[in-house]
């Protein structure tokens, strides 16, 4: 089931990329793995997925040894300052970078061990007081700042559009992400680069896609409700 959910998400994010004059290879299919036991990671890892994300440290942590040494875990919850000593050697990214304090403690970790980690500034695109994220207006300056920083990259930025039935309600919310990308693209701040963006889930990808996401993240879409 997992495999031929996989496989229907691969087709959509086609049939969005050939709506929007885009190649899918530009796209990364991430599974959202939270509270799914390492058996349904491993049939999604067996369809093709090497991009994983979790939201809780503890998991990550215990799910990492069980899985092949090539999967890219993505940290995409949020991230509390005394947690990130614990996984700053075992992701490929970090998404949820949220203010500059909780970027000065990753490039801290990341300096101790001599790495370079990759992060994304998690913004708040629809302003709800439920959801972590700078606003919109806040994330050029944020991202400016975060730059600065040694022993990280910036490489874009991620949301998490509001949840609703019809995923054309979201369609301005990715707009105003890609068009931020790109203005703050333009502004060439070193260390500062705008190539990913994170942004559509299992009920609104299609229409991510069709706006520029980069990366999609999709849990119930292939594993299933929770």
């Amino acid at each position: 089931m997992i495999r031929e959910n996989i496989e229907e998400v691969e087709r959509k994010v086609k049939d969005s990329c050939r709506k929007a004059g885009r190649i899918s290879d530009e796209i990364t299919l991430m599974a959202v793995s939270k509270t799914m036991p390492v058996l349904f990671l491993r049939e999604a890892y067996e369809a093709g997925i090497r991009d994983f994300g979790e939201n809780r440290v503890q998991e990550l942590m215990d799910k990492i040894p069980q899985m092949p040494d090539d999967v890219r875990w993505h940290m995409i919850g949020h991230l509390q300052r005394n947690k990130v000593k614990y996984i700053i050697d075992k992701v490929a990214m970090i998404h949820s970078v949220d203010s500059l304090r909780l970027a000065e403690e990753i490039s801290l970790e990341a300096a101790k061990r001599d790495l370079v980690v990759d992060i994304l500034v998690e913004v708040n695109i629809a302003g709800e007081e439920s959801k972590y994220g700078v606003t919109a207006e806040e994330a050029s300056s944020l991202v400016e700042k975060i730059a600065k920083l040694p022993a990280l990259r910036v490489q874009g930025l991620m949301a998490i559009a509001p949840f609703t039935e019809n995923p054309e309600e979201n369609r301005p919310y990715f707009q105003k992400m890609k068009k931020l990308c790109v203005d703050i693209g333009e502004k060439n701040i070193d260390n500062g680069n705008m190539t990913v963006l994170s942004m559509g889930m299992s009920g609104d990808y299609t229409v991510a896609v069709e706006e520029g996401a980069t990366c999609i993240r999709v849990g119930t879409g292939i594993f299933g409700a929770r």
